[in-house]
């Protein structure tokens, strides 16, 4: 009999040292209709925002703020890209 180990994925570099990571997801997953500005300006203070508005449009992440970019932000982001 075999058996096979799985592996948790692990923590990305620009994961672990993300702003959003010491301030909770309460910030960059609000409920409908309510501000993104205060994600955004954690967002802009982030230098990991380059790496997290990537990994956001490469595993189409699609709730949310990532990157300092809201859902319909990064929505007309990919549209640019593909044209």
């Amino acid at each position: 009999m075999q058996t096979e180990t799985v592996t948790p994925p692990t923590v990305s570099a620009w994961q672990a040292q993300a702003l959003c990571a010491q301030t909770g997801s309460d910030f960059f997953f609000p409920e409908p209709g309510s501000s993104v500005r205060e994600a955004k300006r954690i967002c802009g203070m982030c230098e990991a925002r380059p790496a997290c508005l990537e990994y956001a449009l490469t595993h189409d992440e699609r709730f949310g703020v990532w990157g300092g970019l809201s859902e319909k932000e990064r929505l007309a982001l990919r549209r640019l890209r593909t044209r």
